[in-house]
C-alpha cells in the first residue's frame, strides 16, 4: 500500500470542509450500504459474488468487500494483481488474457506466491497458444500440479476477447486438460457493452442472446463428459439476469460500489437494489462572471470517457451544466432547461460536488481516496484509502 502523506493523514477526524480541492471523496455510508445491499442480493440468488477491483484498486476496499461477503476479486491486469495480492488480498482472477512470456513469468510467480499462502489465482484465455505460453511459464517456474485456475473466456457479444462458443471453447478446455500445471475452472462470459444499454428491456434482451451461447458451449461439454465448474460474468448494469438465469454461479460487479453518472443514466431494473452515488469530486470556484463560473477540478480530476460529470444535490432553480474547460478547468452554465431559468451562479469559494461519468479511470487518476462518514456537509474524514493500483497497466 501506498505511503500516506502526512497532510493527507492529518485530515483524520476533521470537518468534510478542511479537504482541499480538488480531491476524490467516498461517502463511506453510501459504500457500505451498496455493500450490504450487493451482498444481500447475491445470497437472495444463491450466486458467489467476486467484486471488480479495476474500480477501486485499493486492497483496503477489497478486504472490506471480502469481510462482507465476496469471495474474492476480479482484475483485468497482472499489475492489479500483484497490487492487490501486496496489501493482502489472496483469491484474485485475472479476467483477462495474458501473452507476453515476461508477464506470464510473473503470473507464475504470483500463483505460487498466493498458493503459498492458501489463496488462488486464476486467469482466462481464448487461445491454444495462450495455454501453451501459460503452461511453458508454470513449468519453468517449476510449479506442481493444477498450480492456477484457467477459465476459457468465450465471446457472448462483447466482440472484444474470447473464443467462439460451442466446439471451440471445448477445445481450449482440452488443451487447458492436458497440461499438469493448469487447472480447467470454467467459462468467463461478460458482457461488458450490455451493462450500458439504457433500457432494462434492452439489457434483458441482451443477456438473453448470452445464455443461448452459453448454453450452446454447455451442451458441447455435455455431449465430451467433461464438467464446467463455474460459468462466471455479468456486471453491475445486467447482473439481475446472469444471477436469475440458474447458469451463472459468480457475478463479477465493481460499479456498484460507487456507481457514476453512466450507470445513473440506466433505467433501473425493478429487481435491482437500488445502488447510490457514494464516489464524488470535491471542488471549488475558483473563477466567475455573469455568464458562468469556473471549478478546478477539469479532466486531470475525471475521467471524460463515459460523459462529463453531473453535479450532484443542487435543486432545480440552482441546476448547473458542466463543461469541459480542459486539464485543470470545469466551466458551470446555468441549465435551464432543468429549471435554472434566473440564471444562478455559485459565488467564489463555493464548493461542489461531481459525480464522474466513469468511475474506474476517474480513480486511476487519484493516488488516494479520502473516505467521510457523516454526509458531504456535516460529515468527518474517516479514512484516507491508498489507489494502489493506479497506473497498473501491464
Amino acid at each position: 500500500m501506498k505511503h500516506i502523506p502526512e497532510h493527507l493523514q492529518a485530515l483524520v477526524g476533521q470537518a468534510v470542509k478542511r479537504i482541499d480541492t480538488p480531491a476524490l471523496v467516498i461517502d463511506l455510508d453510501a459504500m457500505d450500504r451498496n455493500i450490504e445491499r450487493m451482498a444481500r442480493f447475491a445470497q437472495q440468488h444463491g450466486v458467489l459474488w467476486r467484486a471488480h477491483a479495476k474500480l477501486h484498486k485499493s486492497a483496503h476496499i477489497a478486504h472490506l468487500l471480502e469481510h462482507a461477503g465476496a469471495v474474492g476479486h476480479c482484475v483485468q491486469k497482472l499489475s492489479e494483481a500483484e497490487a492487490l495480492a501486496a496489501g493482502g488480498i489472496t483469491n484474485i482472477f485475472i479476467s483477462n488474457e495474458v501473452i507476453a512470456p515476461t508477464k506470464l513469468a510473473r503470473v507464475a510467480a504470483l500463483a505460487q506466491s498466493l498458493n503459498a499462502q492458501g489463496g488462488r489465482l486464476a486467469i482466462a484465455v481464448d487461445s491454444e497458444e495462450g495455454i501453451t505460453r501459460l503452461a511453458k511459464a508454470m513449468q519453468d517456474a517449476k510449479a506442481g500440479p493444477a498450480a492456477i485456475d484457467v477459465l476459457v473466456e468465450i465471446n457472448v457479444g462483447q466482440n472484444r476477447c474470447g473464443v467462439e462458443p460451442g466446439v471451440a471453447a471445448l477445445a481450449l478446455a482440452n488443451a487447458i486438460q492436458s497440461h499438469p500445471s493448469l487447472r480447467f475452472a470454467g467459462l468467463q462470459a461478460y458482457h461488458g457493452g450490455a451493462q450500458h444499454l439504457r433500457t432494462a428491456a434492452e439489457r434483458k434482451a441482451a443477456i438473453e442472446q448470452v445464455l443461448k451461447l452459453v448454453n450452446r458451449t454447455r451442451h458441447e461439454f455435455d455431449r465430451a463428459g467433461i464438467e464446467i465448474p463455474l460459468i462466471t460474468g455479468a456486471g453491475t448494469g445486467t447482473m439481475v439476469n446472469e444471477a436469475a438465469s440458474g447458469i451463472y454461479g459468480e457475478i463479477q460487479p465493481g460499479s456498484f460500489l460507487f456507481m457514476d453518472a453512466d450507470y445513473a443514466a440506466n433505467q433501473r431494473d425493478a429487481a435491482q437494489p437500488m445502488f447510490e452515488h457514494a464516489l464524488f469530486v470535491k471542488t471549488q470556484v475558483m473563477s466567475r462572471n455573469d455568464r458562468h463560473a469556473v471549478c478546478d477540478a477539469g479532466h486531470k480530476a475525471h475521467a471524460i470517457d463515459s460523459g462529463l460529470p453531473k453535479l450532484h444535490a443542487l435543486p432545480p432553480e440552482n441546476a448547473l451544466r458542466f463543461a469541459n474547460g480542459g486539464d485543470e478547468h470545469g466551466v458551470l452554465h446555468p441549465d435551464a432547461e432543468a429549471g435554472n431559468t434566473s440564471g444562478w451562479l455559485p459565488a467564489l469559494g463555493d464548493t461542489l460536488w461531481l459525480i464522474p461519468g466513469h468511475c474506474d479511470p476517474t480513480v486511476n487518476l487519484h493516488d488516494f481516496m479520502i473516505g467521510v462518514r457523516g454526509g458531504r456537509l456535516k460529515g468527518v474524514v474517516e479514512r484516507i484509502f491508498s489507489v494502489d493500483g493506479r497506473g497498473a497497466l501491464t
